[in-house]
């Protein structure tokens, strides 16, 4: 089987062309060093060999469906997700004190590029939730961050970046998604959002969207945009499901293993989420999880590129 990636080459990047070392040697990561980290890559590549590029191909022949209302995805996109957080590749850069691995980023981008190298849509489910979960503990109050953070760092909560409207593409100052404060503090979302990848799926309990929105009576444009946390499952004394509802799949070519969803809130009255940070200050907050996103989006092309240059070359040598 041709390899997706080759080790030595990527221990050459790291240690000899960017001195990782000299990172390691910081006093932020006395615990770890040079061994703790190659482990950290061994499983990466065993996992992403195992069930990321072994299903690769079939997950491009057979995407996501929406099937009376649920989507339906291969159970082996359900194992290579659970495979992913089960080995800690969510929670890797999050600090000790928050569950994590405390690993460099140049470490994360390592086995980001690993994933992406062995199947560019599968590994998106995790590497969204990795972002999201970031801006999470970066915005998110004590409360929201103690009841979700630790879920999606153990991989049984997914999560999405709702940006774009049907209408409203990048102009996302004239996107018209509402949000009306309720008595307890919380707030009711009423809109449609369009291409949101990672969502709709069953491979988790739950899914965290952060959506964009409108307050109302906000400003107009992009000063008007607040940032929300809208889970699909509302926990309370009876769990119920949010107001949240799958109105169609969307296909993008690349990364047919994710699902990509427009997304109705509110078809019922409203779905429940939380405000994050202060009202207004949204767009300012989302553009972390945008510029991370931006960062694997290149990272994701790159080793798409260079898998592709390794099965030709091996093509040819045969």
């Amino acid at each position: 089987m041709t390899e997706f990636i080759r080790r030595r080459e990527l221990d050459f990047l790291l240690f000899e062309l960017f001195d990782l070392q000299g990172v390691l040697d910081a006093p932020a990561y006395d615990h770890l060093d040079r061994e703790a980290v190659r482990s950290v890559l061994d499983t990466g590549i065993r996992v992403a060999r195992d069930h990321f590029a072994a299903n690769a191909d079939f997950m491009d022949r057979n995407e996501p469906e929406l099937v009376n209302g649920a989507v339906k995805i291969d159970d082996s996109v359900r194992a290579a997700v659970r495979a992913f957080s089960d080995a800690g590749f969510v929670a890797g850069g999050f600090e000790l004190e928050d569950g994590g691995m405390g690993l460099p980023q140049a470490v994360v981008y390592a086995y980001v590029a690993i994933f992406n190298a062995a199947n560019v849509g599968t590994a998106g489910y995790g590497l969204l939730t990795v972002a999201a979960a970031r801006l999470l503990r970066s915005y998110g109050d004590e409360e929201l961050v103690g009841r979700y953070l630790d879920s999606m760092l153990a991989g049984d909560t997914m999560g999405t970046m709702c940006l774009s409207e049907p209408d409203a593409g990048s102009s996302l100052g004239d996107i018209r998604t509402s949000a009306r404060q309720a008595d307890d503090g919380s707030y009711r979302l009423v809109g449609n959002k369009m291409w949101i990848s990672g969502a709709g799926h069953d491979l988790t309990d739950n899914i965290l969207h952060f959506v964009l929105a409108r307050i109302e009576g906000a400003p107009a444009g992009t000063r008007g945009i607040s940032l929300f946390a809208v889970p699909r499952w509302l926990d309370g004394d009876e769990r119920k499901r949010n107001d949240v509802h799958v109105a169609g799949l969307n296909h993008k070519m690349g990364y047919r293993g994710i699902t990509n969803c427009a997304l109705n809130f509110g078809e019922n009255g409203g779905a429940v989420g939380w405000l994050l940070g202060e009202p207004h200050k949204g767009l300012r907050y989302m553009f972390q999880m945008m510029n991370e996103a931006r960062i694997e989006v290149g990272i994701a092309a790159t080793m798409s590129a260079h898998a592709a240059y390794l099965f030709a070359l091996d093509y040819a040598h045969e």
